[in-house]
């Protein structure tokens, strides 16, 4: 089992920054690929972001692209999205999630464990 706890979020305004952390524990969430999740109200879970073991490799939402940042220390056990000049249309609980394998991936139905999420609301 791996447990995951977002941590970060909060109501800002456009164009505003905020870090979302994710602290794992349990199995070593350092041997997976990890990644970070949205849902707004009314819509179905969406990928955002996701790096690989060592941070080596991440890919991007193209609505994130450039605005958002993955990043990880498997040292602090704990995963990072920075976040940018965000958005209305970012507004949405984001969670972090793991995977049981070192390969990237992008659907929810590839990942395992899933954190409670964390509220970000992004007002105009």
């Amino acid at each position: 089992q791996v447990q995951l706890v977002e941590s970060g979020g909060g109501l800002v305004q456009a164009g505003d920054s905020l870090r979302l952390s994710c602290a794992a524990s349990g199995r070593p969430a350092s041997r997976y690929a990890m990644g970070w999740f949205r849902q707004a109200p009314g819509k179905e879970r969406e990928f955002v972001a996701a790096i690989n073991v060592n941070g080596g490799t991440t890919y991007y939402a193209d609505s994130v692209k450039g605005r958002f940042t993955i990043s990880r220390d498997n040292a602090k056990n704990t995963m990072y999205l920075q976040m940018n000049s965000l958005k209305p249309e970012d507004t949405a609980v984001y969670y972090c999630a793991s995977r049981l394998t070192y390969v990237l991936g992008i659907g929810p139905n590839e990942y395992a464990y899933w954190g409670q999420g964390t509220q970000v609301t992004v007002s105009s």
